[in-house]
């Protein structure tokens, strides 16, 4: 603090002082400047009244003087000058001050040096007979003032500064010394002279009162971050930068295996494989590190960063997260893609062989309709794929192809469904039935019968020749709503159950493609039930029959 109030009050002194010559020097070289402009000025008018008067002779006659005095004719050419021969000299006619009193009976202007050390001060008056009279003086410049007084400014510099750090230090010893002897242990709430300071020395007084708080503030603070740690379903781990471990969480021990008596001194001894120790390797450099690694079948994501105490690395923290539903997730994304490839391509190629087919020409007149059935065939093939691929993406973005929710007659809607399925189930002799009593839902009607209508369209294309279906609306014990579709079909393999709601899985590849079907139906039922809240229950035996109960949650029952 001592140092602190020395410095500004030195700072501040030499500052003021610097301005203040500065200020000081500007405004005399100011007035001087004036003053000579206006000698000039005014010996410039006697000379032109005396030679007006007298004519040039006058100016022969005048003694030499410190002033240089250049007569010049009209036309700019020197007839006179005090100083030089004017047969010598250049024409005038182009300089400022000649051209200015040429135009308005007076004109003035100033010239520096090469060296910028001195200036020459111009003053030119018209005469009656035409000619321009020119009285000129040199004048040091700013620069050349100021370095001529360098030598007595560098000394009072020296003084100011040697006065100023000798008041600096009275000053500043006087301000900190009834500091330094205060008694922090018990200060006094006022120091005289120091008013500004009594907040401080409330706060100082208050302090040592509020340490103990502090502490048992920080030894909270430290259970809790052990009790969000514990409880984290992350791994975390806190070591040196000698490998050593500082903290860890119980998640980290379990995602890498190791049983909590299998802790060693180094975080190298809970897993030795090469992303684990390359990830610690490149944060203990200064790096972030960020590898996935494999343990027990699931896969893992970990990351690495440093810990730096200012440019130092002291030691890293590492997170593990578990990503095995992502990375299933991202393979599904892919099959999903290779899948869609796939579906797309072989309508498209069947209706790009017809269509050149048909180009050539070659094709009789009487296959012509049947080409084109075919095509027909496999274009309404083509939209009722990417109409259902349309409606997985918007459910997979969390959107939905569904209108707002509204009341709907589950049993009417069951009839409906079933009367658009009538011609599809006639050509197979399917008999198709809705029982049960009347439910009133609110909830999505777009959606909820593209449930039903998929599963309806499935009881009847997997069926056998004349068997039947049905649709079964009843309640449980515990009042919930179920809804039963069922039917006599070829039914699905046991090993097969688990799979028939992924996208394009189709347990009769060959039966499937002669139905039309595009292998999305069971995925959107799947994923329209979820945002609806319907839970879906599967049961089926090969060559019996297939069943898929939906029971509806409570609160959509009106």
């Amino acid at each position: 603090m001592y140092k602190r109030i020395f410095r500004s009050v030195c700072l501040t002194a030499f500052a003021v002082f610097i301005a203040s010559l500065a200020l000081i020097m500007g405004m005399l070289y100011q007035y001087f400047d004036g003053q000579l402009k206006e000698e000039i000025r005014t010996e410039a008018n006697y000379l032109a009244h005396a030679v007006n008067i007298s004519g040039e002779e006058y100016l022969t006659e005048l003694s030499p003087g410190d002033k240089r005095i250049t007569l010049i004719g009209a036309d700019g050419t020197v007839l006179y000058d005090s100083e030089s021969d004017p047969d010598t000299m250049d024409n005038h006619s182009q300089r400022d001050e000649v051209i200015a009193a040429r135009k308005y009976g007076l004109g003035e202007s100033v010239r520096y040096s090469d060296t910028l050390t001195e200036k020459t001060v111009y003053c030119a008056v018209r005469l009656d007979s035409g000619d321009i009279l020119r009285v000129s003086d040199v004048q040091a410049s700013t620069f050349t003032v100021l370095l001529s007084f360098a030598q007595p400014i560098f000394v009072v510099i020296i003084a100011v500064l040697i006065l100023s750090a000798f008041a600096a230090s009275r000053v500043s010893a006087g301000i900190v010394r009834p500091l330094n002897q205060m008694d922090l242990d018990s200060p006094s709430p006022v120091l005289e002279g120091y008013d500004e300071l009594s907040p401080l020395f409330r706060r100082i007084e208050h302090q040592r009162a509020t340490i103990e708080h502090q502490l048992e503030d920080a030894v909270k603070m430290r259970e809790e971050f052990r009790m969000i740690t514990e409880n984290m379903s992350e791994g975390f781990l806190v070591i040196d930068r000698a490998t050593n471990l500082l903290t860890y969480n119980t998640s980290a021990l379990r995602l890498l295996g190791v049983k909590e008596g299998e802790v060693g001194r180094s975080v190298l001894e809970l897993n030795r494989s090469e992303e684990f120790r390359g990830a610690i390797d490149e944060a203990l450099a200064g790096g972030h590190a960020q590898r996935h690694m494999t343990i027990g079948g699931r896969t893992y994501s970990l990351i690495a960063n440093p810990v730096h105490e200012g440019e130092e690395v002291i030691g890293a923290v590492i997170v593990l997260l578990d990503i095995t539903e992502q990375e299933q997730r991202e393979q599904l994304r892919r099959e999903f893609t290779a899948n869609v490839s796939h579906e797309l391509k072989t309508p498209l190629t069947s209706i790009s062989g017809f269509a050149e087919l048909m180009k050539t020409g070659t094709v009789p007149q009487e296959d012509v309709v049947d080409f084109s059935a075919r095509i027909y065939d496999e274009a309404s093939r083509l939209i009722a794929l990417v109409g259902d691929i349309i409606k997985l993406s918007e459910l997979d973005e969390g959107g939905s192809f569904a209108s707002a929710a509204e009341d709907v007659d589950l049993r009417a809607l069951c009839e409906e469904i079933r009367d658009r399925l009538s011609p599809a189930a006639q050509a197979r002799a399917v008999t198709f039935s809705v029982t049960g009593e009347e439910v009133r839902l609110h909830t999505s009607r777009k959606m909820l019968e593209e449930i039903i209508y998929n599963l309806c369209d499935n009881a009847v294309k997997y069926n056998r020749v004349g068997g039947k279906a049905e649709a079964v609306i009843s309640r449980s014990e515990d009042q919930k709503v179920m809804l039963k579709i069922r039917d006599t079909g070829i039914g699905i393999p046991d090993e097969d159950q688990q799979r028939v709601f992924e996208r394009f899985y189709r347990v009769d590849k060959s039966h499937s493609r002669e139905i039309g079907g595009t292998g999305l139906g069971l995925s959107i039922v799947k994923h329209g039930a979820a945002a609806l809240g319907i839970e879906i229950r599967l049961e089926s035996r090969e060559g019996v029959g297939t069943s898929v109960t939906l029971t509806f949650p409570p609160e959509l029952i009106v």
